[in-house]
């Protein structure tokens, strides 16, 4: 979809085509363009194939070059999608400035265009593209840091959720959200890149006020990248502790089979044996007796089953209580050979 706007008493007011005054500076907005609305950008305009094939390339990364007749910049900005397996995404956003006229390109219905659009953003002047281009980019800083803050909210309310029970679900949630701040780290960084290279490009000028907004748009932009690498770091240190536990639990699991079958071994083995051509021992006895015997032999196997899962547990704990009773008992000679000594020094 592209739409056409010029600022009229410092608002954004979107006009039709045909009504755009000439001698005021116009912004094309294109969101969720089309095919066909790519090639008629590209004929009307004169742009370049290879500018707008970057532009919708979801991995090219910020930079900032000349055309014929036009300067294109990349600028990455973030997107959120609920829907998407990767829910948090940068994508690129091209700005092209041609004469009065600057175009911006998008692949999705990026929330920081709508914001320019619906006029929240203060203190715009469309005349002056190069702080247009800066105000895009601290937009996008600002909505960094406040998805940066939501990841963090979620994944904090998805590790509550791990502790009582891990499930694959939640594990795949995690590993979206760790996807997310990758993207994000890249983004940022290569937005860096762009903001250095502008001060120093003689492509577009600034004046001084439009330097200092740009130093404090770098300053917001180191803030995002290592918020985001505390974040990743956070959430992979969670996923490595998680990981721990479920294959401790695992062990633990392995431990207590292996000691059933081990224990089921005995009764295994006799009635293999003498389920070939042996005489069954009290064959000749009547009654109840077999019965009995084979139901005391599986009361010995299960107590003894249980005897020794619990074993481990209790030498562990008596264990522990002698190594706290063996500290205590240390530090009760300490504390007695130095009464002595200085018992020895007043005597002295």
């Amino acid at each position: 979809m592209i739409t056409f706007w010029q600022q009229i008493d410092s608002q954004f007011t979107k006009i039709k085509k045909e009504d755009i005054d000439s001698r005021k500076p116009v912004w094309v907005d294109a969101r969720n363009i089309t095919r066909d609305e790519t090639v008629e950008l590209k004929d009307e305009y004169d742009i370049e194939q290879d500018h707008l094939m970057d532009i919708l390339d979801p991995d090219e990364l910020s930079r900032i070059e000349e055309g014929e007749g036009y300067i294109l910049t990349i600028v990455r900005v973030p997107v959120y999608d609920p829907q998407a397996e990767t829910p948090y995404l940068a994508v690129p956003v091209g700005i092209i400035i041609k004469g009065k006229t600057i175009i911006t390109l998008c692949q999705t219905d990026c929330e920081i265009l709508k914001d320019f659009g619906n006029n929240r953003i203060k203190n715009i002047r469309l005349t002056d593209f190069p702080s247009f281009i800066v105000q895009i980019m601290n937009r996008a800083n600002l909505n960094f840091l406040r998805y940066l803050k939501e990841i963090n909210r979620r994944s904090t309310s998805i590790q509550n959720e791990m502790r009582q029970e891990i499930q694959n679900q939640e594990i795949m949630l995690m590993l979206g959200l760790e996807k997310s701040l990758v993207y994000f780290s890249t983004s940022l960084r290569s937005n860096a890149l762009l903001l250095q290279k502008m001060k120093v490009t003689k492509l577009i000028k600034f004046d001084e006020e439009d330097i200092d907004f740009v130093e404090g748009v770098m300053i917001d932009n180191r803030q995002a990248i290592e918020m985001a690498e505390t974040y990743s770091n956070i959430i992979f240190g969670v996923m490595d502790a998680f990981s721990s536990v479920t294959s401790n639990n695992l062990n633990i699991v392995m431990k207590k089979l292996a000691v059933i079958n081990l224990v089921m071994m005995a009764p295994t083995f006799v009635t293999s044996f003498f389920g070939m051509n042996f005489k069954l021992p009290f064959e000749t006895m009547g009654g109840y007796i077999p019965v009995i015997l084979a139901t005391v032999i599986c009361i010995i196997s299960v107590f003894l089953s249980w005897g020794l899962l619990n074993i481990n547990k209790e030498t562990l704990a008596a264990r522990r209580k002698a190594k706290k009773m063996t500290r205590k008992q240390r530090a009760r000679i300490k504390a007695e050979t130095k009464k002595l000594r200085k018992q020895e020094e007043r005597l002295k």
